[in-house]
């Protein structure tokens, strides 16, 4: 494949753009570079990404690619500020589309934009109505929308049911996870019996508690766990919808860090399965509906990429020395590769890269400067996604200084033996 050296050029004209940080923090020539075709999706004056790793960016026919837009990047979202929810027509000139707004958002999973499984036309997102937060199920050409009373996290793979939690203490502890907007009536309280992870009946709008803070805190507890505020994080259905993942977490006694454990359970709250009780579980991905990929601590093997079967004690290392750090990874649609990132390194390059555990290949798309924050939830990661089909990806990048959305072709790559 023939190597494509992308120089940034138009450098000069984003200078004004980068924090100043101290000389070790300039941004090296070039800021981005890239061994496969590129192109941006967005441009400014506004910003745009679209946050999450693990939903679905590209509608079933991937012509189009969902985004957010917004005006200001350098501080939290206040409760009423609003993004705008649109797409990208990748077959039209890369035209973004405008099609909603909402206020129920982060930096890091925005609003939960995501195209509805089962649906060629038809999205589904968080908003704030009133003092609450809700979902919106909304077609995206004819505007026809329905609202449910709850919001949701992840939505299973027949598009008619989901799970979700509490927003408003996810932001409070976790800041650039959650939302601000809606008070927190639990707040005070560092297990609450009330409060916890919901199914939802997309279709009804019906919803039920399935497992709260307080039973999770019970569960195989130790001195740990009563000194520290809880909640839950990270939810996401199985490729069949027959079980989701989700993580506990509970802040140190410190106040500093947290304690984490990996959970899975049925959407009707039987069978809770603890997988990684080590404390730390960090970014995850179902292979399949039985095996998971986490970024996890074992006690055998440290802080590695593992293979996890569920409802089994079957774990494994995956790319022991290879895959070396935490990131957003994903398997292609075709399973044979995983497409992962990581965070900055010394020199602030985020590295996107492609891995094949059947031969340990492992192809290196590109890497792209991110200036340091002094607010860590301003970050952004690039957070790759794949297209339906396998052969893009799509990733979020300030390399430029501004957040945009980037589009890497990888036919070539997909289509090797």
């Amino acid at each position: 494949m023939k190597k494509l050296a992308i120089v940034a050029a138009i450098l000069c004209s984003f200078a004004s753009l980068w924090p100043v940080h101290g000389e070790q923090h300039q941004p090296p020539d070039p800021a981005m570079e890239v061994n496969v075709p590129m192109r941006a999706l967005t441009s400014g004056p506004q910003s745009h990404w679209f946050a999450y790793y693990d939903k679905h960016q590209f509608d079933p026919t991937d012509r189009y690619a969902l985004g957010m837009q917004v005006s200001f990047e350098d501080r939290a979202p206040e409760p009423d500020d609003a993004i705008m929810l649109g797409m990208v027509d990748l077959q039209n000139n890369d035209t973004w589309i405008p099609f909603a707004e909402s206020t129920a958002w982060c930096w890091q999973q925005g609003c939960m934009l995501q195209w509805l499984p089962g649906s060629d036309t038809e999205v589904i997102y968080n908003a704030r109505e009133d003092d609450r937060y809700i979902a919106v199920i909304q077609d995206v050409f004819t505007g026809e929308k329905r609202t449910l009373p709850r919001p949701v996290y992840t939505v299973a793979a027949d598009g008619k049911s989901a799970v979700g939690l509490n927003f408003a203490r996810v932001g409070e502890t976790r800041p650039g996870y959650g939302y601000n907007g809606v008070p927190d009536p639990g707040a005070d309280e560092l297990h609450p019996d009330n409060d916890g992870i919901y199914s939802l009946d997309l279709v009804t709008g019906a919803s039920q508690l399935i497992v709260t803070l307080d039973q999770i805190a019970a569960y195989r507890p130790d001195d740990t766990m009563d000194k520290g505020k809880h909640w839950f994080n990270h939810l996401l259905f199985n490729p069949d919808g027959s079980r989701f993942i989700f993580l506990h977490r509970w802040h140190r006694e410190s106040g500093r860090g947290w304690y984490t454990r990996g959970f899975t359970m049925q959407p009707n709250g039987e069978n809770l399965f603890c997988f990684n009780d080590h404390g730390m579980v960090s970014h995850f991905i179902w292979r399949d509906p039985r095996n998971i990929l986490a970024w996890s601590r074992e006690p055998d093997s440290g802080n590695k990429f593992h293979r996890y079967e569920d409802m089994t004690d079957n774990v494994a290392v995956v790319g022991d020395d290879i895959l070396t750090q935490d990131g957003h990874c994903t398997y292609s649609p075709c399973g044979k590769w995983i497409l992962t990132d990581t965070y900055p390194d010394r020199d602030r390059m985020q590295t996107l890269l492609l891995y094949r555990p059947e031969d340990d290949k492992v192809v290196t798309l590109g890497r792209f400067y991110q200036a340091p924050t002094d607010d860590i939830q301003l970050r952004c990661d690039l957070h790759p996604r794949w297209s339906r089909d396998g052969n893009y990806v799509c990733i979020d990048s300030k390399w430029s200084g501004q957040r945009q959305m980037y589009l890497l072709e990888v036919t070539e790559i997909m289509g090797e033996e």
